[in-house]
């Protein structure tokens, strides 16, 4: 079993799938489209991934606000989750992505990659940081004999 991340943008969705043994997350691609309202062709790309990695679950960056609210980008968001669940058959988990983007640029910096260069990797190292949360958080509930019980918005 694998499970893919997902960065969900206005024109771009960073994919990430993890191991088979649920432990790292990988950077697959940046699925980009030329208007945010047009989702088929992203859609599409992503059921061909689901295929190619086996995935069984996905999990899906909800962009909170700072203070923990939701705005137009989550609400965004969440349509696109609904859409996932009717095209794929797949549970899909939100998972907050609060900073993850901040996250993924210092680490680009760290790594000396040029600012101009940045842009072209962001969305899909958030995918993979979105996805790594995800899995390290199950990891320790796995290890702690623990279930959040939750209604499927996992909180790290």
């Amino acid at each position: 079993m694998r499970i893919m991340g997902l960065d969900f943008g206005s024109k771009t969705v960073g994919v990430a799938v993890s191991d088979s043994l649920l432990i790292t997350a990988q950077g697959v691609e940046i699925i980009r489209r030329e208007r945010e309202d047009k989702l088929r062709r992203t859609l599409a790309r992503i059921e061909e991934l689901i295929l190619e990695y086996e995935a069984e679950e996905i999990v899906l960056g909800l962009p909170k606000n700072m203070n923990a609210t939701a705005g137009v980008r989550a609400e965004l968001t969440e349509e696109f989750r609904e859409k996932l669940e009717r095209r794929t058959g797949l549970p899909v988990v939100m998972w907050d992505e609060r900073l993850t983007t901040v996250a993924a640029d210092k680490a680009m910096i760290e790594a000396g990659i040029r600012r101009e260069k940045r842009k072209d990797y962001v969305d899909k190292i958030a995918a993979v940081l979105i996805l790594q949360g995800y899995l390290d958080y199950r990891g320790m509930e796995r290890a702690s004999g623990q279930s959040d019980g939750s209604d499927g918005t996992e909180e790290p």
